[in-house]
């Protein structure tokens, strides 16, 4: 039987710094421009609502006060967390639909508590044109979330941030994979020394976008279930312009439909979060719409009569992490596979489809193979830099 998606509105941009000294971030209208292209319907949706997001006023903060938007942002969080964690537990499969790259601490912190119910690991497949890897032990300051999540959800930085409810990683940093960063990442020798495992964009395209996923799958064998984090600045901004921080050196939408496709063939995939599309920079729609095709086209395994409910497999490690005693969730969500039935559980099931993935990497390869081409042509040209996160 098929799953369901639920998509959840989560149209933050709390975690970005203004472009203008008189505007703020658009990418809080993210979630609407995709609707207008009929993204529920095409995916045959549930509609989980919006969780709207407290309001934008850096007021007088100044470099060095910590993380603009901290408190706000926390219980934010928080609150997103809630609501991702009663759509799993109903089985169906969340898709979020950001806001800034904020919204990963909500996911991440959804993810912990779930983790700890079922009494493993989550892990996080982070697909991001950028590291996001900013924090106080490699730069003179932080200040914008978004640009600071990946750092904040692997436990570095302020605690209101980085450990909500007392929990300390969301993510464990060999439960991280990065894929999409581009080759010259500020931080990528530091994602190297944590032992987070990353994937750039010329290796990812070296091996090519179905192969990376199955990667992704692999590096994270150990783990109960993963979260997958997309922002669309992963795209080159010749075909994806409309996002705060533009940078040369992405994929191709193409590229992105495969990845996402294999990433989520697998009832292990515990839902997506889309980030940092920005619609003031897509004045006739025309980038909403290609988000949408790739999305639709990306997500069909979840919805395919054949898909596989979700799952969450049994530890593996020889030491798993318990739940604490006496915690409410320790029986964890209906739909959850218990230990007792590790037989039941066979990975390869739903899991290594790569013969599939293959065929689709294939039929897409000269369309791809045209749109990057496009796209490395148009990144040679100069662009004026947009306010970074």
């Amino acid at each position: 039987m098929m799953r369901r998606i639920a998509v959840l509105d989560a149209p933050t941009n709390l975690g970005l710094r203004p472009p203008t000294s008189t505007s703020v971030p658009g990418c809080g209208k993210a979630p609407g421009a995709l609707r207008d292209h009929g993204l529920l319907a095409r995916l045959g949706a549930r509609d989980a609502g919006c969780l709207t997001a407290p309001r934008y006023d850096p007021g007088d903060w100044r470099p060095g006060d910590g993380v603009c938007h901290a408190r706000e942002i926390s219980g934010y969080s928080t609150m997103l967390a809630d609501r991702i964690g009663a759509i799993i537990d109903r089985g169906e499969f969340p898709l979020v639909l950001g806001g800034d790259c904020s919204v990963l601490l909500g996911s991440a912190l959804a993810m912990h508590r779930l983790g700890e119910a079922v009494g493993g690991r989550i892990g996080l497949v982070f697909v991001d044109g950028h590291s996001d890897f900013r924090h106080p032990g490699n730069a003179s300051y932080v200040g914008a979330a978004a640009g600071e999540d990946l750092a904040l959800v692997t436990g570095r930085g302020q605690a209101d941030l980085a450990a909500i409810e007392g929990r300390r990683p969301y993510f464990r940093d060999i439960d991280v994979v990065v894929l999409g960063i581009r080759a010259q990442d500020e931080y990528r020798l530091d994602l190297q020394a944590a032992g987070i495992t990353t994937r750039p964009v010329p290796a990812l395209r070296a091996e090519g976008a179905a192969r990376s996923a199955q990667w992704a799958h692999e590096q994270l064998a150990d783990c109960a279930g993963y979260w997958v984090h997309i922002d669309v600045d992963v795209l080159d901004p010749a075909v994806m312009p409309a996002v705060d921080a533009p940078d040369p050196g992405g994929i191709a939408f193409a590229e992105l439909e495969i990845l996402l496709a294999g990433l989520v063939d697998t009832p292990h995939c515990l839902g997506v979060e889309l980030t940092v599309f920005d619609p003031d920079y897509d004045p006739d729609g025309a980038y909403a719409a290609e988000i949408v095709n790739t999305v639709v086209a990306g997500l069909a395994p979840v919805v395919a009569p054949d898909a596989v409910a979700p799952r969450l497999l049994p530890p593996r490690s020889a030491h798993p992490d318990p739940a604490p005693a006496g915690s409410d969730r320790a029986e964890g969500p209906a739909w959850a596979e218990g230990s007792g039935r590790a037989e039941g559980l066979n990975r390869s099931e739903g899991l290594n489809r790569s013969e599939g993935l293959n065929r689709a990497e294939g039929s897409s390869r000269s369309e791809g193979s045209s749109r990057s081409a496009e796209a490395d042509r148009a990144g040679e040209a100069s662009r004026a830099e947009e306010p970074v996160a």
